[in-house]
């Protein structure tokens, strides 16, 4: 006999299927859409000079031993040499064959001495400036005596004007020092030592965060206050840029549009006001994510494997990869849906798609994080059962809304004898993250996505867990709300989809202190089993 419409209400969950699919997939094309924006290089005009660090990406200054590959150096001033002409460095170790290379592809250099409080150390890289600069005067344009020396309080004013002065009476080259802006103000000593002033503008990583709107107008403003207090000294804006991934701050979003509207914007700009500049950064640099959170790790203006992020020429998406997003959450909803099977109710099948396709884009956007944001095998653990606690959760939802008959009924028997630790799960991840966003937010990334599902699924469906550390974690989380939120203000996006997030999670803790504590598994799932049987 052919299933009938009150059996199997056909025409809602086709209508909810077609909508949750149109759903999905304008999610990832609005995330994946190409942006135009007017081009600032071209093979007839190329731009000032670029930050380089010659790492590959599974390399860092920190490896021991520490060892740079030539050969990489080589293929990365080619590439730079079709966009720039010159290159920034910021240490000497291991660069004694960067010259060499520079002249091999007709690129000038600013060449960077690290400068620490390990006297040693600074003393070799000293010697090794002085040195590349005198035997490379046609290549090295300028040197740099320390980088954010002063921010860091690695070393006194005093200490670094005397450096200064000793590479400048060694060399023939102009002899500079390069800080954040305030620090120039702070230290004005530092000023007659050098030959010119290099400061940085970083809107993002200011004290009061600038977002994209109103960054170049900040930009703008600080370059001219500097230019008129140390005139006649010139002033080279030593590191301006925007990361392309990584945590809103304020209203600075990190992201690849927002890094080509910035970079294209300055470019322009100082291009127009005849200022000299050098940006932040070649390439993206993996290692730096593990001190500075994910957006220290992709200022780049190409990415890690040395592909173009499409940030100075070129139509620019935040997300080039989306259909891959898309089929993969695809094939989430289309996997859920199956073993949901039938819908219990006309209400079931109008909810079944929906919660399918929003369980599919949460897992999606969490691995995107993950990916961009996972810095040691922890980090890759702890998304990898996030995403675990996902599934599980998006399957016990759907069969809660399925016809319960033979093995779904008993699946479905387990999954709810154990939905309170479920729930224990996601808040407990609640819990870390808010505590983390609370008391170490810098370097922290939102977490929303992760456990927006089980939030909403288990607000609205309430199950019983462990009394006393469902209440801990509800204190936990509960409490860490306005904190997170005074920390990030209301002008944060993101701080604002988390703290909704948490307060669904307090929602879904809450209801579940009201029930009453189930069964014993294995009487959960006798009472399932004769209950199917019957």
């Amino acid at each position: 006999m052919p299933v009938t419409s009150s059996r199997f209400p056909l025409l809602p969950y086709l209508f909810a299927t077609l909508l949750a699919v149109l759903a999905l997939s304008g999610f990832w094309y609005g995330a994946g859409q190409p942006v135009v924006l007017a081009d600032v290089v071209s093979p007839t005009h190329k731009l000032q000079c670029v930050s380089y660090s010659p790492f590959d990406k599974d390399q860092s200054p920190f490896d021991k031993p520490f060892v740079l590959r030539e050969a990489r150096m080589d293929a990365d001033l080619a590439l730079l040499a079709e966009r720039f002409h010159c290159v920034r460095t910021y240490s000497m170790t291991g660069m004694q064959a960067l010259p060499a290379l520079a002249r091999k592809h007709g690129l000038k250099l600013m060449l960077g001495a690290w400068v620490n409080p390990d006297p040693v150390e600074t003393e070799s890289e000293i010697a090794l400036l002085i040195e590349a600069a005198k035997a490379n005067p046609d290549v090295v344009e300028a040197v740099i005596v320390g980088n954010e020396t002063l921010l860091r309080k690695e070393v006194t004013a005093t200490y670094l004007a005397a450096l200064i002065e000793r590479v400048k009476a060694s060399i023939d080259q102009p002899v500079t020092y390069a800080d954040v802006w305030e620090f120039w103000l702070k230290h004005p000593e530092v000023a007659p030592a050098v030959d010119f002033l290099t400061i940085h503008l970083l809107p993002y990583w200011e004290d009061d965060p600038t977002g994209i709107d109103q960054a170049l107008a900040q930009v703008a403003s600080v370059r001219q206050e500097f230019g008129q207090r140390f005139a006649p000294k010139d002033i080279l804006i030593g590191e301006t840029g925007w990361p392309s991934e990584g945590r809103q701050r304020e209203t600075a979003v990190p992201s690849r549009v927002n890094q080509a509207r910035f970079i294209r914007g300055f470019v322009a700009m100082a291009e127009q006001h005849g200022w000299r500049y050098n940006l932040i950064e070649a390439f993206d640099q993996p290692w730096k994510r593990q001190s500075e959170g994910a957006m220290g790790g992709y200022w780049g203006l190409l990415d890690a494997d040395r592909e173009d992020k499409q940030v100075l020429a070129g139509p620019v998406s935040n997300l080039p990869y989306w259909p891959l997003w898309l089929g993969i959450g695809g094939l989430i909803m289309a996997g859920a849906l199956v073993v949901a099977g039938r819908p219990a109710s006309t209400t079931a099948a109008l909810l079944l798609p929906p919660m399918a396709a929003l369980g599919a884009a949460c897992i999606g956007l969490w691995s995107e994080l993950a990916r961009v944001t996972s810095r040691y095998p922890g980090e890759w653990l702890w998304a990898a059962l996030l995403i675990g606690l996902n599934l599980i959760v998006l399957l016990h939802g759907m069969l809660r809304l399925s016809a319960r008959e033979g093995c779904r009924a008993r699946l479905l028997a387990w999954l709810d004898a154990r939905g309170g630790w479920w729930l224990a799960a996601a808040g407990f991840a609640g819990a870390v993250m808010m505590l983390a966003l609370v008391f170490d937010a810098r370097y922290r990334s939102f977490p929303s996505a992760a456990l927006l599902l089980p939030a909403l699924l288990y607000s609205c469906r309430p199950v019983a867990g462990p009394r006393r550390e469902i209440a801990l974690l509800l204190a936990l989380i509960g409490a860490g709300i306005l904190p997170q939120l005074y920390q990030e203000t209301l002008l944060n996006r993101q701080a604002l989809g988390w703290a909704l997030v948490s307060l669904l999670l307090v929602v879904a803790l809450g209801r579940s202190l009201r029930l009453r504590k189930p069964a014993p598994v294995p009487a959960a799932m006798e009472a399932a089993s004769a209950a199917n049987q019957t």
